[in-house]
């Protein structure tokens, strides 16, 4: 498969400013060094807790903000400095499909405006050719035609999330980050999100970078998962494969807290100790060894490099890496 997107040791830091002259104080380390590639047609899952870089990652891929470091190469060019005209054309190639369907919908455009106005930027149509255009991709996202009028405000959160996807699909662009698509809505509409985006994705062969917390819903929708953890991250994996057999301590961690439909079926849920550490000053080496219950002395010496331990598996600890080894 030939890679859509390869990322190479991406950093985006946020200052932190203080006093009258707003001098720097420190800095957010938000996406530390994190490298992964996405290949065309497939769907990358992304996952960890809260605050630990995911959707900072997307945004830095789709060119929202700018990178601190690092190399972000779509189709083998490397967009990580692109800007002006260059990014406006690379936009048609690239687009997102944000977590908050109630804000990320401009409450004073109809939803006719909302949908075309990518189309009137970039000189795609106009007047009769945006409203069939607009008209067809609302029928693609399984809403009426006539809803063109309407404005946000007269639409339910699942609605307005197809309102979303539609947006985003105006282009026909080859790689959507999904942004925690489905996190805002009811469990009863979630499925019908998913099901959806599963369907344009095979219609359209489209490439997915999808963002969640949720790991029964990218274990359903990903073919490939990858973890983060403050900043970096720790495993990558086949779906299958890191449902099945997860390596890194704190993926382990993530997967015995997934709720069990059955409860007949008894599992051990791993508490981790501690919290999650300010990304404003990270532990030294390892970043989840604060919290590991395997830690040794070397995790706070050295950071561990993403190895691939098992055919298309990476995993980031130095214990994991020296306990294969010695099986093997």
């Amino acid at each position: 498969m030939e890679a859509l997107v390869e990322v190479r040791n991406l950093k985006k830091y946020f200052p932190i400013r203080k006093g009258i002259l707003s001098r720097i104080a420190g800095q957010v380390q938000a996406v530390d060094g994190i490298s992964f590639a996405i290949e065309k047609g497939e769907i990358l899952g992304l996952v960890g807790e809260s605050g630990c870089g995911k959707t900072t990652a997307g945004r830095l891929i789709v060119k929202l903000i700018e990178p601190t470091a690092g190399e972000i190469l779509f189709e083998r060019n490397d967009i990580a400095r692109v800007a002006g005209g260059a990014l406006r054309a690379l936009r048609r190639d690239m687009q997102i499909i944000f977590q908050d369907p109630y804000a990320s919908l401009n409450p004073r455009m109809a939803i006719g405006e909302i949908i075309g106005e990518p189309l009137l930027i970039h000189g795609l149509a106009q007047g009769k050719e945006i409203e069939e255009r607009v008209s067809a991709l609302l029928q693609t996202v399984g809403m009426e035609p006539f809803y063109r009028s309407r404005y946000p405000h007269e639409f339910s959160g699942g609605q307005r999330q197809r309102i979303g996807i539609a947006r985003a699909l105006a282009l026909n662009p080859k790689l959507i980050v999904c942004d925690e698509p489905v996190s805002a809505l009811d469990v009863s509409i979630q499925a019908q999100v998913i099901n959806l985006l599963e369907d344009l994705q095979a219609r359209f062969k489209l490439t997915y970078l999808f963002i969640a917390h949720d790991l029964s819903v990218v274990k359903h929708i990903s073919n490939r998962v990858a973890v983060m953890y403050l900043g970096k991250i720790v495993e990558t994996a086949l779906a299958r494969e890191l449902f099945g057999h997860a390596l890194h301590p704190y993926t382990e961690a993530l997967l015995s807290a997934v709720p069990i439909p059955d409860p007949s079926l008894e599992r051990q849920q791993i508490v981790l100790k501690g919290d999650v550490p300010s990304p404003i000053n990270p532990p030294s080496g390892c970043h989840f060894r604060t919290r590991c219950p395997y830690a040794e002395g070397i995790c706070s010496a050295e950071e561990p490099p993403l190895l691939e331990l098992a055919p298309d598996h990476w995993v980031a600890c130095h214990v994991v890496a020296r306990s294969l080894k010695v099986s093997s």
